[in-house]
């Protein structure tokens, strides 16, 4: 039975809670794609177990309350959160280093970039509470930005491609290429007018 059928099933049988319960547990790790959960949360909406903007509240709570958690764990605890055997798992050196130079060459803009990139998410929010890369209300601006993209498509998509699965997977492929799309554009614009700024500042100061 494939992911998405099974996360269905529960959440059909548990509603809001467990939708809520398995996104909190995403951001903590959970080899569960995030999108796959909030497209059920969808889902059951379409089938009428639950109220698709309901749904979509819970998939904002789920998502930025255990965001938020992972930061902070970062924040509280420091460099020794890395020495947690759980986090060690996930944070190893090489990903360590590779968060580091991201946050070198792009800066606070990582932790808007790490919601759409579910190998590194969890490592950035740690790294960017345990180094203090951001403040805490910086990154919610940040994260939750970029949630306000990402969540209300996926719960939406499930909400109307409920009682159609064929149409439904073949929008979930088109979304998460277009999602990295979408990304790549952000981060080249981010880029373009980082430089043009520096340009600007350059020519003013001479």
């Amino acid at each position: 039975m494939e992911p998405l059928s099974l996360l269905v099933t529960f959440f059909t049988d548990y509603g809001y809670m467990a939708v809520f319960g398995v996104l909190l547990a995403c951001g903590f790790g959970l080899p569960i794609p995030e999108d796959i959960s909030l497209v059920a949360g969808g889902i059951i909406s379409g089938l009428k177990y639950t109220n698709v903007h309901v749904m979509f509240l819970v998939g904002m709570a789920g998502v930025l309350i255990g965001d938020g958690i992972v930061f902070s764990a970062g924040r509280f605890f420091g460099q020794k959160v890395f020495e947690i055997p759980l986090v060690k798992k996930l944070v190893t050196p090489e990903r360590f280093a590779k968060v580091q130079k991201k946050f070198a060459q792009h800066g606070r803009w990582v932790v808007f970039a790490a919601r759409f990139m579910p190998g590194l998410r969890t490592p950035v929010f740690l790294t960017a509470g345990a180094t203090r890369q951001v403040s805490f209300l910086q990154f919610l601006a940040l994260d939750g930005l970029a949630a306000l993209i990402s969540v209300p498509v996926w719960v939406y998509l499930g909400y109307f491609g409920a009682n159609n699965h064929e149409w439904l997977m073949q929008w979930v492929k088109r979304g998460q290429v277009a999602t990295i799309v979408v990304l790549a554009l952000i981060i080249l614009a981010a880029v373009m007018i980082f430089y043009i700024r520096k340009r600007n500042k350059k020519q003013w100061q001479a």
